[in-house]
């Protein structure tokens, strides 16, 4: 499969990109590549092998959960741009 401008003005119109002629004439051969690259997966045997979902065993990184005191309301609300004694102020987005 050989990818033409066209596809690749349809692909950044659905990534809603906006390319320009330059752009999109750097991209075209650029993601052609790219998909024979792809392609080229099809060619290797994979009977057998089993599916993962990642090429590495992974481990839970997180450390465990424990109570610890929580940051006092004034740091909190300290960034907010705007806020009263106890909360954010947002603008309202379903009326009244």
């Amino acid at each position: 499969m050989t990818l033409t401008r066209r596809d690749v003005e349809k692909v950044s119109l659905l990534a809603r990109l906006r390319l320009s002629a330059a752009e999109l004439e750097t991209m075209t051969p650029q993601l052609d590549k790219i998909v024979h690259f792809v392609e080229q997966l099809n060619e290797l045997h994979t009977d057998g092998v089993e599916p993962m979902a990642h090429a590495l065993d992974l481990r839970n990184i997180f450390a465990d959960d424990e109570p610890r005191p929580s940051l006092d309301r004034d740091a909190a609300l300290s960034n907010a741009p705007k806020r009263d004694d106890e909360c954010y102020r947002v603008p309202a987005v379903l009326g009244e």
